[in-house]
């Protein structure tokens, strides 16, 4: 470049330099700004303020029936197959199937159980029977030897010695002895046969009912569909469940939603949540129809906020939208969405810049310029919103403040500067 060409260019490079700064002015009247020898300056004033916050989300059905493994106490099950997620399945369709192994494994101990417990039944039958027959036949023989002693009794002394009247008495009180006897026993042996024979019952119950489990589990070891819709696996455990996933019962494996009312699932920023409350306005697009807006209104907040992601620590409270109409041809379940909740609206109340307001010395100030000088003024701060905020008391209407801490050495305006970053208004959350 030739010496008159880069002085021509260092000419105009300044002119731009003498324009802009000759345009500075204007553009702080424009933006309402003032500026004082040290730095600009906000008039206060009145207007109205609205609290938005953003959120990001998802669509889900408000009614959706849980998908899982049958109830019951057999422990883990083993997903074998299931049905594609999204894809649409008719009522009475298979949409998940498990493994059979463990329920055909506890079918064939239940049988087994049962055929050996109705041998051991049958086995005591025949040898309670036999038994039975035995102390009936010692009874009737003690029986025909109580009667033949009481027949055949010695009892006339004149005839019979001493010694013959003993030994027939002592031989009729053996004989009745023996039939007692025979008689207990036969009483005893029913009673202790009848509580054998109850309680090889009970073990053939249980193997009944084994039987009966297993083989229900087996019949619903195939998950049908109750309705027509679409499938949709969920999470668990921080996972979608596949084939070969172990489950338990509880667990929901996945869902077929009713599409004809659906909600909005958000998650609100912790630091953004304050204000949250049931029954506040918010208004959702789909990201995939950005021109239509619906609206809808908080139906639910979580208790405690949670992290969104594994491993990441930003923490956010789950905000449940109920839509006031449900756009059967556009939403679908899973589809993201992007949400505005209003947390407020206010009429005529004093807003100033978030950084225009300092922490000083434990209290919250603005610096209002007063008889050329600046004067700290303690205020009570109220909602705030992106890049404003509201104060409930401390300052009126007209008064000029400072957008810097004018207790502080500055830059010159334009330059870098900390200016507000110390106090509440210095980029804080709302």
């Amino acid at each position: 470049m030739s010496k008159k060409g880069i002085w021509i260019t260092v000419a105009g490079v300044a002119g731009v330099a003498l324009a802009l700064s000759a345009a500075l002015p204007a553009l702080r009247d424009v933006a309402g700004l003032g500026e004082t020898a040290t730095g600009p300056l906000h008039e206060v004033h009145r207007e109205a303020f609205s609290r938005t916050v953003h959120a990001e989300g998802n669509l889900s059905a408000a009614q959706a029936t849980q998908l899982g493994p049958p109830p019951g106490g057999h422990g883990p099950l083993k997903i074998a197959w299931l049905a594609d997620d999204g894809s649409r399945v008719a009522e009475g369709s298979v949409v998940i199937r498990f493994d059979p192994t463990e329920m055909e494994k506890d079918l064939d101990e239940g049988q087994s159980e049962q055929a050996t417990t109705d041998s051991r039944i049958s086995q005591k039958q025949v040898r309670e029977d036999s038994a039975i027959r035995n102390l009936e036949r010692d009874a009737g023989m003690a029986d025909m030897e109580l009667d033949y002693a009481r027949k055949f009794q010695a009892k006339d002394p004149e005839i019979y010695s001493r010694a013959d009247l003993i030994e027939s008495e002592i031989d009729q009180n053996l004989a009745t002895e023996r039939k007692d006897h025979a008689t207990e026993v036969r009483e005893i042996r029913g009673e202790l046969a009848e509580v054998e024979m109850e309680l090889l019952a009970i073990e053939r119950r249980k193997a009944e009912l084994k039987v009966k489990q297993a083989t229900e589990d087996l019949e619903r070891l195939e998950v049908r569909a109750p309705h027509d819709g679409i499938f949709v696996l969920k999470e668990f455990w921080g996972r979608v469940a596949e084939v070969g996933s172990m489950v338990w019962g509880g667990n929901t494996v996945a869902e077929i939603p009713q599409l004809d009312v659906m909600e909005v699932e958000c998650f609100v920023l912790e630091a953004d949540a304050g204000g949250l409350e049931v029954g506040l306005p918010a208004r959702v697009t789909l990201e995939a129809h950005p021109g239509n807006v619906y609206e809808g209104k908080i139906k639910k907040i979580d208790a405690l906020a949670k992290p969104r992601f594994r491993g990441v620590p930003v923490q956010y409270f789950t905000v449940m939208l109920e839509l006031e109409q449900t756009d059967v041809e556009r939403m679908k379940p899973g589809q993201r969405v992007q949400a505005i909740l209003n947390l407020g609206d206010r009429d005529a109340v004093v807003t100033v810049p978030r950084q225009a307001v300092f922490d000083r010395e434990g209290q919250t100030v603005v610096y209002a310029r007063r008889n050329g000088d600046f004067e700290p003024l303690e205020v009570e701060l109220g909602p705030a919103a992106l890049g404003r905020v509201v104060v409930e008391n401390g300052l009126d209407e007209g008064e000029l403040i400072a957008l810097y801490d004018p207790t502080r050495p500055r830059q010159t305006f334009g330059e870098d500067s900390d200016n507000g970053t110390s106090g509440p208004g210095g980029g804080a959350g709302p």
